[in-house]
C-alpha cells in the first residue's frame, strides 16, 4: 500500500458531511483515491472520513477499544435507491488469514493484525446491520489499483 499521507480538499464541499471539512486526512494513497472517488461520483450524495466510532474487544487484551472506519457514505444505487456504507480500506493480503509459517516475528505480527482487525471488522458487520447499513472492505481490487 502507498505510504502517502497528507489532507484532502473535496471540490464538492456540500458532499461532505464529517466534522472538520478543512481537516479531512488520508493515511493513505488508497484512502485518497476512495475520496477522490466519494467526492467527484455524481452518485455519492454525501461521505464522511472516520466520522463513526465502532467499539469492539480486542482479542489480544480483552478490552474495550473504539475503531474508526475510513469512511461512510450516502449513495443511490444503480435503480436509485439510497443506501448508505460502511468502508474499510485495507490491502486485500491483510483482509485473510496469515499463511502458516514458522513463528517468525514478521508471522506474528500479521497475526495480530489480522486477530484485531477480525474484532473490529465484526463490530462494524454487527453496528452496520443494526443501523440499517452495509460494512465493505475495499482493497486494491475495488480501488482499481494494480498490485
Amino acid at each position: 500500500m502507498a505510504l502517502q499521507q497528507g489532507r484532502f480538499i473535496p471540490r464538492n464541499t456540500k458532499k461532505y458531511n464529517g466534522n472538520n471539512i478543512k481537516d479531512i486526512r488520508f493515511r493513505s494513497g488508497w484512502e485518497r483515491k476512495a475520496m477522490v472517488f466519494f467526492d467527484l461520483n455524481p452518485n455519492i450524495i454525501e461521505w464522511s472520513s472516520e466520522s463513526v466510532v465502532i467499539p469492539y474487544i480486542s482479542p489480544i487484551d480483552g478490552r474495550k477499544h473504539r475503531y474508526f472506519p475510513d469512511f461512510l457514505v450516502k449513495l443511490r444505487t444503480k435503480d436509485g435507491t439510497i443506501k448508505t456504507c460502511l468502508y474499510e480500506v485495507k490491502p486485500a493480503a491483510q483482509t485473510r488469514p496469515p499463511k502458516q509459517k514458522k513463528k517468525t516475528k514478521r508471522f506474528l505480527a500479521e497475526t495480530h493484525t489480522w486477530v484485531v482487525n477480525s474484532a473490529k471488522w465484526e463490530a462494524a458487520m454487527r453496528y452496520s446491520e443494526h443501523m440499517g447499513w452495509e460494512f465493505t472492505l475495499l482493497t486494491e481490487n475495488e480501488l482499481g489499483i494494480n498490485g
